[in-house]
This record gives structure tokens, C-alpha cells and sequence, in this order.
């Protein structure tokens, strides 16, 4: 048997998946006898010029060796071999005992730790928060009173700072081992979806059972977790890093470490800085969270079929260029779902998206963010980007008064400059109070969101809606620092230290991330497992 794939199958409905299979017979030419297996290997949604939503299939048909299909060619559809990819990670031949130890149990530190397993390589994971079950009851608890725990809290704790977001596997990645990654996901309790849709999602709750069952797993496998363990201090011996210190007071040697801390822990920055580890200022992007009821959403993508059944709550994507030779654009869209509370430091705001699993809530949002060049930040230390975005963390809390609630403003108020600024209901916790946002970004970033705005209004003028708002601040969008590594994955200036993820400053995002995971892993066990 072979398989050849199909790109472009086209459905009005997803109820009429049944239909594909007479679609390919017809296309191929052939007997549907001739026609084996049939496996949907990508669904998206087309939306697009307002006309009727299509569901577009890539499939991978199992014909024959020996059948000659006669194809007819139609419009929009690619007919070739399917590519060959890898099913997983090659395990690597280990050449003597290696130790290693993990920091950090987001994506970039759980896919690090299940690379090493998977190789016979036991493993030490340090991660400085709590466990799911009272990481949640933390959160729940800041949110409803404004009470932080500073080391347990939607960036610090089990599954990392996506536990507490919309679970989006959304990638520009070319990296065929993202499928693994997704069905590794699969096999932890994700839902088997997310292996086709062109923009998957797990949600929140989902997400939550899926990284227990991860650790579950990497447990059985020799995989042994540290929670409530702040790495403190990194033990070096000229020049080679030799162990770490958790918690001001227990050491633990290991022969390298994979640091996967996420962009969040400025107080590890802080220790690299000290150690003399290289690192560099970096890009990054800052605004705000505007919010929407769905259904106008829903009307702004779907048009007169907004209402039509199997629709999802529909998403957005909107950018435009700014005078200035910067741009405007929307990330991290949230349908159907909530802006949350993300602080982990006492005496700041700071917001995100996130959404549970069947995204069914009254509200849509997104972060609305301008690029920050690190000329607009930096004078002389590579830490001047964190120090950039806290100015403006600890000015959104002192505005909305100084209770976690956040600084907010009604879309139309914030255009029209009103000296009394408005805001209606927000979904934010533990609440939102009206604020003139010019006062709580840097001066560029305001001019540009309202330049923004008004071009993004032109394009689609129903996202300038009455009922939007605007909630502030988004300052997280990637790391505004880089830890320095070479080609084969070490820091640049401390042997034994490989930073990857989104707080090394190489990704962003649960799919970016992993990978990156996977890529310090294997580069680790070939480089340590083979040195003398």
C-alpha cells in the first residue's frame, strides 16, 4: 500500500465528513474498492470575503501500489505522495551516565524532561511554584480577593504560565515533529482535535488534567519532581556549572542544567546577570486586551450565517502598518473566553487571555499590542526591558487603585480623548475600574493604538464597536531578554547551562516551546553523554 495526499477538499459543514470519502473516489478516478484508508490530517475554517463558511480538508488516502490514479484536476485542490515524517524524536546511543537537571515545568521543561526519559536519561525537575490542584485554589483565591501568592500564581506553578490560558497549539513552525508534540498531548489526555484543526486549542480546564497526567507519566519513567523550589543560586566551578541551590539552602549537583524558566522570573534573570551569564536585550511587544461581546464577533467574521449551526465562535487576526514604520496587530485571540489577572509581583497589573475548552462564554478577546524596539528600552543593561515593562506593571496598579483591579477604558472613550473616561462590564478579576489609558502606557504605544484602531476600524469597522473595551496592561507577549546559547544549545559564556523556551528568549507559545524543549535535550545528551 502507498499513500498520497490531498490538499484543499472543501465541505460546507462539518456533518458532512462522511462525504469525503466519495469526494477522493470521484477525484482519484478510481473503484471504491480501490480506495483504502482515508485519515483527515488537517481541518481549517475559510471565512474569508464574506462569503459562506467552508471547512477545508488536507487528507492522506491509502490506495494500492500497483493502482494508477486518473486524477482529475480541479481548482484549489493538490493531489501528490505524502512527505515522509518523523513519528518521534530518534533515541540517541548514550556513550556513559549522565545527570541532569530540569528548571521549570512549562512546555520548553516538560518536553526537555520526557526527551531525557525517553532516552534512559533519569532526570531531577525543579519547578519553583505549586502542584495544579492547589495552584488552582491560589489563583481562584487572587482573583476573587486580590490575595498573591508570589510563587504560585498564573505564571509560577505546575504546566507553567499556559496552564492559565486558551491552550492554543497554534504555530508558524515547519517542524514536523509538531505532530508529535500534539500527540503526545493526545496520549496525556488532550483531546484527538487538536491532531487536525488548523488552529487547536485544549482550553484551560482541559489543559489543567492534561499536565497532570504528564507529570504522572514522567514519574513512572524516572522523572523526579520538586515543587515549591525556587532555584536560589547556580554552584560553578571555573566556568562549567556544576549544580544548583533551591530555596537559599539544599544543593543539588547534576552534570548540566536545561533551564526552561519561563519569561516571567526576573529574579532569575537577576542570578544570570550576577553569575556573568550573557544576555542580551530583545524585542518585544506591549498594549493592552480588548474585549467584545462574541456574538458581535461572531457577525464581524460570519456574516448573515453567523447563526448557521456548527460554526465555532469565531476568531480574528488584524494588523496594519503605522506611520512610523511600526505596526498594530492582535494576538493571542480568545473566543468565547476572559481577560485574567496574570501578576506574579506584588504592586502590578498585568493581563492576559484565556478560555475553557468548549470556549462558550459571552465575551471574545485578544491582545492589541505595538512592537517595543530595544532602543525604546535599553541604555546599558541587558535588563532593561524587565525594568521597562514594571514602570508600567506598577502604574496600572496604582491607577485602577492599587487592589489588582485594572486600569480599563471604553474603546470609544479612549478614542475620543474624554476627560471623564468610561468602561462598561469587563470579565476581568477581581475587577476593572475606568481609567484614561493614556496615562498607563508609554506615549509611542498610546499614539499608535489610536492611529491603530482607526485603521483596523476601516478594515473591519464592526471591531470599532460601542460595547468594546479596552483593558490594560499586556506586557507579556514574549521575554524582553535573550540567554545567549550557541549552535549546539550552551549558554555562550557557562558550560553546562542550556536555556531554551520562551524565557531564554527562543520561543513563544506551548508548540514553539516544546520543541525548543526537545531541541536543548537532544543537544544536551549528545554533547554531555559523549564528552570525557
Amino acid at each position: 500500500m502507498r499513500w498520497i495526499r490531498i490538499e484543499g477538499l472543501r465541505l460546507h459543514s462539518r456533518d458532512e465528513e462522511g462525504r469525503l470519502r466519495s469526494q477522493i473516489v470521484d477525484l482519484l478516478g478510481l473503484r471504491e474498492s480501490e480506495v483504502g484508508l482515508v485519515n483527515i490530517i488537517r481541518r481549517s475554517l475559510d471565512a474569508r470575503h464574506r462569503r459562506k463558511p467552508v471547512f477545508v480538508y488536507t487528507v492522506d488516502v491509502q490506495v494500492e501500489k500497483n493502482v494508477s490514479p486518473a486524477i482529475k484536476f480541479k481548482k484549489g485542490i493538490n493531489v501528490h505522495e505524502r512527505p515522509d515524517e518523523p513519528v518521534a524524536p530518534t533515541i540517541i546511543p548514550l556513550r556513559k551516565k549522565i545527570k541532569p537537571i530540569v528548571v521549570g515545568s512549562g512546555p520548553a521543561g516538560l518536553f526537555a524532561a520526557l526527551t531525557l526519559v525517553r532516552n534512559n536519561v533519569p532526570v531531577v525537575l525543579l519547578e519553583r511554584g505549586r502542584k495544579i490542584p492547589e495552584r488552582v485554589q491560589d489563583v481562584e483565591a487572587f482573583w476573587r480577593k486580590g490575595e498573591l501568592n508570589l510563587e504560585s500564581n498564573v505564571q509560577f506553578g505546575e504546566g507553567g504560565a499556559g496552564t492559565f490560558s486558551d491552550g492554543k497549539l497554534i504555530s508558524r513552525t515547519k517542524d514536523p515533529l509538531a505532530r508529535w508534540v500534539k500527540q503526545v498531548l493526545v496520549d496525556m489526555g488532550a483531546p484527538e482535535k487538536i491532531l487536525v484543526e488548523a488552529k487547536p486549542h485544549i482550553g484551560t480546564d482541559r489543559l489543567r488534567e492534561v499536565m497532570i497526567n504528564y507529570r504522572m507519566y514522567l514519574e513512572k519513567k524516572g522523572c523526579e519532581f520538586k515543587f515549591e523550589a525556587r532555584v536560589t543560586d547556580l554552584i560553578c566551578h571555573k566556568g562549567q556549572l556544576r549544580g544548583c541551590v533551591v530555596n537559599d539552602r539544599e544543593e543539588i549537583v547534576g552534570d548540566f542544567l536545561i533551564l526552561a524558566i519561563g519569561q516571567s522570573a526576573e529574579d532569575t534573570y537577576v542570578l544570570l546577570s550576577r553569575k556573568g551569564v550573557t544576555l542580551a536585550p530583545k524585542p518585544f511587544a506591549m498594549g493592552l486586551r480588548i474585549e467584545h461581546p462574541q456574538a458581535q464577533i461572531n457577525a464581524m467574521q460570519y456574516g448573515r450565517w453567523k447563526d448557521e449551526a456548527g460554526l465555532p465562535p469565531a476568531e480574528y487576526f488584524l494588523s496594519a502598518r503605522l506611520k512610523d514604520g511600526r505596526s498594530i496587530y492582535t494576538f493571542c485571540m480568545c473566543p468565547g473566553g476572559s481577560v485574567i489577572n496574570a501578576s506574579n509581583h506584588l504592586g502590578r497589573v498585568v493581563t492576559n487571555g484565556m478560555s475553557l475548552s468548549d470556549r462558550n462564554g459571552f465575551y471574545a478577546n485578544s491582545a492589541l499590542v505595538i512592537p517595543v524596539k530595544t532602543s525604546d528600552f535599553y541604555r546599558k543593561s541587558p535588563l532593561d526591558g524587565l525594568n521597562f515593562r514594571r514602570i508600567w506593571e506598577e502604574k496600572a496598579f496604582l491607577l485602577a487603585g492599587g487592589n489588582y483591579f485594572a486600569p480599563a477604558e471604553g474603546l470609544n472613550s479612549f478614542l475620543r480623548n474624554k476627560t471623564s473616561p468610561e468602561v462598561g462590564f469587563t470579565t476581568f478579576l477581581p475587577g476593572a475600574r475606568a481609567v484614561s489609558l493614556d496615562q498607563v502606557l508609554p506615549s509611542f504605544v498610546v499614539a499608535a493604538l489610536k492611529e491603530g484602531l482607526l485603521l483596523l476600524g476601516k478594515k473591519v469597522p464592526p471591531f470599532l464597536s460601542r460595547e468594546a473595551n479596552l483593558i490594560a496592561v499586556e506586557t507579556r507577549t514574549s521575554a524582553p531578554i535573550r540567554i545567549l546559547r550557541g549552535e549546539d544549545g550552551v549558554s555562550v559564556s557557562l558550560e553546562g547551562l542550556y536555556p531554551c523556551g520562551e524565557g531564554a528568549g527562543y520561543a513563544g507559545g506551548i508548540i514553539s516551546s516544546a520543541l525548543d524543549g526537545i531541541k536543548a535535550a537532544t543537544k544536551a545528551i549528545v554533547r554531555e553523554s559523549s564528552s570525557l
